[in-house]
């Protein structure tokens, strides 16, 4: 039998559930989010997942993650401690302007679901040319400054 008694442990336990691990109870999934170059990578943990239950759609701008995790005692077995959220989990992603839906890549390794937005071309930052002229125009005059 597991027995745990830890007051002060208990009490951190409590604080971090009604903070970030009760996000898992609810169906939701933690996400962090990095740009690399012209990328924007998001990163999702979801241990002890099989990834051919991940269900990932791209809808216009919105991202929707939804995958499920086995949860309960499997035949035979009493449960003696659960602090493992399962069932099924969802997150939508709202994609801004300047990322681009059509290309959004997804894999997924060593419990973590890597999504890859690349920016819209238009967001991208892009060289422009100064041209060159003989004669200047300054506030609309065509006269040259003397």
């Amino acid at each position: 039998m597991v027995v745990r008694f830890d007051s002060y442990r208990d009490l951190d336990r409590l604080g971090e559930e009604l903070g970030g691990a009760l996000r898992g109870r609810l169906g939701l999934l933690a996400v962090d989010a990095v740009r690399r170059g012209d990328e924007v990578e998001v990163r999702m943990d979801l241990p002890g997942v099989d990834p051919d239950s991940i269900d990932l759609v791209v809808e216009k701008n919105v991202v929707s993650v939804s995958v499920e995790r086995p949860g309960g005692p499997q035949e035979g077995e009493e449960i003696l401690l659960a602090e493992r959220p399962s069932g099924r989990f969802q997150r939508q992603l709202f994609l801004g302007e300047g990322l681009d839906p059509e290309g959004v890549r997804a894999r997924y390794a060593d419990g973590v679901l890597l999504v890859t937005i690349p920016l819209a071309d238009r967001a991208r930052p892009r060289r422009v040319a100064v041209q060159r002229t003989a004669e200047a125009t300054v506030l609309g005059s065509s006269s040259p400054q003397g």
